[in-house]
């Protein structure tokens, strides 16, 4: 089998893909994801995002098969990228408080020269939070490095009152979007259980 690259340094993604016998290695694409075009098609968008991290990896890694994978939040045709600072993190959440925001995960795979691509959607509702709910959510630091600001695993939980779709989704790799990617490199996940 050839070697598998997850072209993400993602702790979540690198999580779910250790939940099947799958040996891959986990690297850092060279792709500027600000510097990309924004789509207002939040499924266009995504795919492209993984998609250039994927690109960014074809030649060091020549051969191999390469995964990548981008997670936006997307809210009344705005996006909600990672917070810079904690401001902009309540300001998110405060945003999405009691409302519907929809989660677009992209994902890209290269195969012998080929790109394919996929995305999944699904959508979150938080519930109604208190000014004190938000300052105790962002005093964990939970929110950095995260696309619109939070997670749903673990105690962030508190924030979702349901969602509708893939939960790995929400956490950056839907599994079945990936279980399909991988069928065009002839991967079977089942093979993997």
């Amino acid at each position: 089998m050839k070697t598998l690259i997850l072209g993400s340094q993602s702790p979540r993604r690198k999580e779910i893909l250790t939940f099947f016998k799958l040996p891959f290695i986990q690297v850092s694409p060279d792709f500027d994801a600000e510097a990309a075009e924004v789509n207002p098609d939040p499924h266009i968008y995504a795919a492209s995002l993984a998609a250039g991290k994927v690109s960014s990896l074809i030649e060091k890694y020549p051969g191999s098969v390469i995964l990548g994978a981008d997670t936006v939040v997307f809210k009344d045709g705005n996006y909600y990228a990672k917070p810079q600072n904690r401001d902009e993190a309540r300001q998110f959440i405060k945003d999405f408080s009691g409302a519907w925001q929809t989660v677009v995960t992209g994902m890209a795979i290269s195969v012998e020269g080929k790109l394919y691509t996929e995305s999944s959607e699904t959508l979150v509702k938080f519930n109604r939070l208190s000014d004190a709910a938000i300052e105790a959510y962002l005093d964990h630091n939970i929110w950095q490095d995260k696309a619109g600001g939070y997670t749903i695993v673990g105690t962030p939980s508190l924030l979702v009152e349901r969602i509708d779709g893939c939960f790995y989704n929400v956490m950056g790799l839907p599994v079945n979007t990936l279980a399909s990617l991988l069928l065009k490199a002839d991967i079977d996940l089942w093979q993997h259980f």
